[in-house]
Order: C-alpha cells, then sequence, then structure tokens
C-alpha cells in the first residue's frame, strides 16, 4: 500500500509519518512539495506519485489570522481538499481527512456528536466546514476526524507556549470558560493508522462506507484547567525546564478577547470511533504525561 500525507512538518503529519510506517510505503510531503495553497497542482502530484491512500493533513490553521484572510483559509482549507476528494474518487483512493470542533458554535450543553447541526462562529470553522463539504460530496471514499486542542512536543501549541510562558513569568492569566479535551497529535495518528487498516480491509471486502468521525481525548478540562495540569507535570517531568510561574489566574473568555471568536465548548464525544473501529482515545491527562516525557527526551 502506497499512503501519501501531506503537511509532514506539521504536528500530525510529522506523527503520521511513524504511525502509518506499518502500513506501506509512506511518502509524507510538506508544503515544499505539496502546496495546498495551489489545488491545480495538485493533480500532476497525485498522477505522479498515485497514492491508494492521501492522508490530508496539512491545513490552514492561523484562527485569527484568518479572520482577515478568509480567501487564503478556504482555499487551502475548502478548495484543496475537495480537489484531493476529486482525485482520490478518480483514482480509487481512500482520503483521510482533520477537521475540527470549530465547526460547531459551541452553545451545546453537552458533548458534540458527529450528527449535531453545524453553525461555525469563525472564519477558520466555515473554512474547515467548506472542506468537509467539498470531500462528501465529490463521493470518494473517505474518512474525515474531528479533533481539538491539538497539542505536541513539537510545533506551535499551546503547551510550548506556556512552557516558553512560564519560563519567562512569575504569573499568567488563562482563560477557564472554554471546555475541551486537549488531544496529542501522535494519539491522532496512532488512530489514524488503526483506522485506515481497517478501513481498506473493507474496501476489499466491498463493505467500507465512508463517514466523519470525532477524534479527540477523553476527559475534558478547560485552557486554565490545561495549563495548571502543564505546569504541575513540567516540575515533576522537566526539572531543568526552568519555572518561573507561580500563579495561574483564570479569567474569562471577555478578558481576554481575540480577534476570532472561539466555541465554549469544545468537546466531542468518541462513540462512533469506538464503535466502528475498536478505538478508545487515552485521557488528556494521560496523553500530555506522554508528551511531557517526549520533551523530557529532545
Amino acid at each position: 500500500m502506497k499512503l501519501l500525507v501531506t503537511g509532514a512538518n506539521g504536528q500530525v503529519g510529522w506523527e503520521l509519518a511513524r504511525s502509518l510506517m506499518p502500513l506501506g510505503d509512506v511518502i509524507a510531503l510538506d508544503r515544499s512539495r505539496c502546496d495546498l495553497s495551489r489545488p491545480a497542482a495538485l493533480a500532476s502530484l497525485m498522477e505522479e506519485i498515485k497514492p491508494d491512500v492521501i492522508v490530508n493533513a496539512a491545513a490552514y490553521t492561523a484562527v485569527d489570522r484568518a479572520e482577515t484572510d478568509e480567501a487564503a483559509a478556504t482555499v487551502i482549507n475548502g478548495i484543496a481538499p475537495g480537489e484531493l476528494a476529486r482525485i482520490a474518487k478518480r483514482n480509487g483512493a481512500l482520503l483521510v481527512h482533520y477537521s475540527t470542533d470549530y465547526v460547531f458554535d459551541g452553545t451545546k450543553s453537552a458533548p458534540y456528536d458527529e450528527d449535531d447541526p453545524v453553525a461555525p462562529i469563525n472564519a477558520y470553522g466555515r473554512s474547515k466546514l467548506a472542506g468537509e463539504v467539498a470531500i462528501r460530496d465529490s463521493g470518494c471514499d473517505h474518512l474525515i476526524f474531528r479533533t481539538t486542542w491539538v497539542f505536541a512536543a513539537r510545533g506551535g501549541n499551546f503547551v510550548r507556549t506556556m512552557l516558553r510562558l512560564g519560563a519567562e513569568r512569575d504569573t499568567l492569566r488563562v482563560v477557564a470558560d472554554q471546555i475541551g479535551a486537549p488531544t496529542w497529535a501522535r494519539n491522532i495518528a496512532d488512530a489514524t493508522a488503526l483506522a485506515v487498516a481497517r478501513a481498506q480491509a473493507e474496501r476489499q471486502q466491498h463493505s467500507f462506507s465512508s463517514g466523519v468521525f470525532n477524534l479527540a481525548s477523553r476527559g475534558e478540562t478547560s485552557w486554565h484547567g490545561f495549563a495548571e495540569a502543564i505546569f504541575a507535570g513540567a516540575r515533576a517531568q522537566l526539572p531543568g525546564v526552568g519555572l518561573k510561574v507561580a500563579a495561574v489566574t483564570p479569567i474569562p473568555s471577555s478578558a481576554y478577547p481575540m480577534p476570532a471568536a472561539r466555541p465554549v465548548n469544545s468537546r466531542l464525544t468518541a462513540s462512533k470511533l469506538q464503535a466502528r473501529f475498536g478505538i478508545v482515545m487515552p485521557r488528556w491527562d494521560d496523553a500530555l504525561a506522554r508528551c511531557l516525557d517526549d520533551l523530557a527526551g529532545q
């Protein structure tokens, strides 16, 4: 099996190169070789590689910048995935794509199911929803994974930002009224590999059905709770990190205004993923501990 991964230098793309390796020949491409801002160039690239599986981990992820750059975000997150889907349909390939809890408005009081009505409240969410719609409309075999609050030992993410700020400042103010489940990029990649293996077996047996699946850690916390867990874990697992921070003050979202509105509730159910693929995601705090172990070894 030949598997093509886009966004190879991203948090999830980096992990996918390792997680997918047991399944076959993995070709992991960064933006210099596979640029989703140029959708018209994708057909010739895919014709050259002829992958059996396309795992699209590339995305426009600058949530706040998207508010003034929605056209660019829509090209990368909406139009390009649609082009990949048409190519997959034409070539009989499976397309795996990552979406986000930001397709929801965050007003539901319980965790979101895959079939809940979508209503993005920012440009980034609209661009990601456009990608979902384009993929579904293409008719290709596909798996769309909605994930949330992604973190990793590399790249730009909340864990690394908190560790940097915690080493620079005595006090920090962190939003406490947004709730979600921090999800480790490695867990996303490992779950993807398991799902792809099952999906390919189903396709060979002509029993495959496409779908959207929530792919997020178990449990829940706020950004404030996440920050406190990061600092507690770092003190135990990263003795050389040199934390200065002594207090993390909880604040409402209104006290930290951002260009893009964020959903208050980013929780996602996981029952559909378990029922279809037998995948049970780890708790967010257990995943954080493993990620910090990775950082300790760097």
